[in-house]
Formats: structure tokens, sequence, C-alpha cells
């Protein structure tokens, strides 16, 4: 059955479509279309959508980094440097959600991670070099607490797959007010002669009242069919184009992996906020961490499509579950003029 004609029958008959059987078609979507023909028309702007949620891997985890949406606008802006290739800005609103182990737990000695929610808004610049190298510096506003409604949100998010309603967000850390900056230096490294693998030095670096914290790696591409450069490519969102430019929006199909190491100085939905020490819960940091991320990213005419499985080690101390935590990422952006 077409899975727009069973989503809307399930709908009109009010009955809950099975997570098991959406996770298959979500899958069956990913791996079919990577192949789709995408025109050669050049684009300036973007919108996307990115999801973080531990439900993408599991369909029954839902403990720590619980949850992240990410609503971006890109836009090609103006060159102001002979060095850049060009120069793409954008506005974001984001919200991060964070809880123990278990949603429901239901006294507080059993919160092995403190609940958490972080709502900002953020403006960035992403500074596209002819040298194969890119900097992204980066502003967030926002703030951390109950007035960022991470109980509604899960709430909501609890009410669409029938689970049980999170217990324990009264304990969650205390509003204060978040104000983050965010630096990503990127340098291409190497390729093969066939242009279908690649591997890219990344290193990001956050100081703020929220987060703070520096990392470094490594990001690998291995394409379907040749790899666009990191000047105009979906794997860096630098590939917005106007008709001065010398690249255009071509059809970009590859499987990522991205390993990475940080080290943390600061987290305040673990720590609390230093600027509201009075929450019920806090923990100990566990400073380093090593990451991976492995995923797929393909064009589909104006749309780009994602899917990415994380792997973290624990940022915490005294975790209930302590070898490390998974979530998945699905990502859509869609381009115009």
């Amino acid at each position: 059955m077409n899975l727009y004609l069973y989503l809307f029958l399930n709908l009109n008959q009010k009955k809950r479509i099975p997570l098991s059987i959406m996770k298959k078609y979500y899958l069956l979507f990913f791996l079919c279309l990577p192949f789709a023909v995408f025109s050669q028309k050049k684009f300036k702007k973007e919108i996307s959508f990115v999801n973080d949620n531990d439900l993408f891997v599991s369909t029954f985890r839902d403990r720590y980094y619980t949850n992240g949406m990410f609503f971006t606008y890109r836009y090609l802006s103006k060159n102001k440097s002979k060095k850049l290739e060009k120069q793409i800005s954008e506005w974001q609103v984001g919200h991060k959600m964070y809880t123990p182990f278990k949603a429901v737990v239901q006294h507080i000695s059993l919160h092995d991670r403190p609940f958490a929610a972080y709502l900002y808004g953020s403006f960035g610049i992403n500074r596209i070099y002819k040298n194969n190298t890119l900097f992204k510096t980066s502003i967030q506003i926002g703030i951390i607490g109950p007035s960022a409604f991470g109980k509604e949100l899960h709430d909501f998010i609890h009410d669409i797959y029938g689970f049980q309603k999170a217990i324990g967000w009264k304990h969650q850390i205390k509003n204060a007010f978040g104000l983050n900056f965010k630096a990503n230096y990127s340098k291409h490294l190497i390729k093969d002669t066939s242009n279908h693998y690649d591997i890219t030095w990344i290193n990001n670096a956050k100081i703020g009242t929220v987060f703070t914290d520096i990392s470094t790696g490594f990001y690998g591409r291995i394409g379907f069919n040749s790899l666009q450069k990191i000047q105009n490519s979906i794997s860096f969102n630098t590939h917005l184009n106007d008709e001065n430019s010398i690249y255009n929006n071509k059809v970009e199909s590859f499987i990522f992996i991205k390993p990475t190491v940080s080290y943390t100085l600061y987290d305040a939905t673990i720590q609390g906020s230093f600027l509201n020490t009075g929450s019920d819960v806090t923990k100990e940091l566990v400073p380093l961490e090593f990451d991976l991320e492995v995923g797929i990213l393909f064009t589909v005419k104006r749309f780009h499509f994602g899917y990415a499985v994380h792997y973290h080690t624990n940022k915490s101390k005294n975790l209930r579950y302590n070898n490390g935590n998974t979530y998945g990422t699905i990502r859509i952006n869609y381009a115009f003029n």
C-alpha cells in the first residue's frame, strides 16, 4: 500500500499508526530517494528543519538528550572580500530537551541527570573561502529552564506516540538567561582521484552561559556520485548560489562519517546555570567526550534530505546507563529564490 494512502486511511479512522511500521516506511523512503534527479538551477535561499530524537534509533529509549528541534533560514549574502568564494547568513530557532534515564522516574533521588530545556534564537555567518576552508561564527540568545517549555513539548511528543507523560519536570534546571557564542573552522584535507571519497578537518568552539566547550575531528564522505567541493555542498550548507557564482546546484548523494573528540568546561543543562544556582538536581561533568555520527545525505530537486545516527560517551558522572547514549537525526531542506 502507498505510504500516503496508508497514513490518510489511518488518520481518518483516528487510529494510531504503529511506530514499527512508521520506522520501516521512513527507512524505505530514505533508501529509495538518493538517486533522484536534481536540476542544475541556482538557488539563493533555503529553509530547513532538523529533528534529533532517540526514538529514531529505538522504540523504547527516552533518556538523556531526548529531543532537539531546529528551524533555519539561510540566504546568500554579499561577498565583502576577494578571498571569499561566497558568504551565507542564517537565522535559527532551536530547542533542546534533556531527561534522566527514564522520563517517568518517581523520586528525585532517581534523577541521574537533570531535566532541562534550552530555547534560543541565533544568527550566524558562514564564510566560504577559495582555499577550501570555511569559517562560521554565530551568536545565540535564549533561556534555559521552565520558560523554555520543555515539559509542554515533551508531553506533546508523548501524546503523539501514546507514551506515558513525563513526571519529574518540576525538578528541572531553573530559569536562567542564555547567551552563547560559537565558532566553526573546517579545512578540506584529502580526496581520492575518482572524487568519490574525501576528508575534511572540523573544529568547533562554544563559550557562554549555557555551553562552553571545544571539539575537533574529521568529516569523511563516500559518494554515490562525484562529490561536490566543500564550498558548494549540502554537507556544510554551502550550496547556495546566485547568477554570479561559478557553481551550480548539482546532484549530491553520499554517506558520511564524523568522529570527534570534545572537552567540556561548562554545561548548564547538567551543572545548572551560574546565573541561578537554585536548581533541585545538578550533576558533575565528564569533561572528555567522544562522538561518532554516521549518516546519509542526498538531493531531490529543490530538497535535500538526511538521516544520521549519533553516539557519544557519557557527558556526566554516575549515570544509570554508563555506556554512552545514542539518538537519530532527520533533516529536510528546501531551496528557493
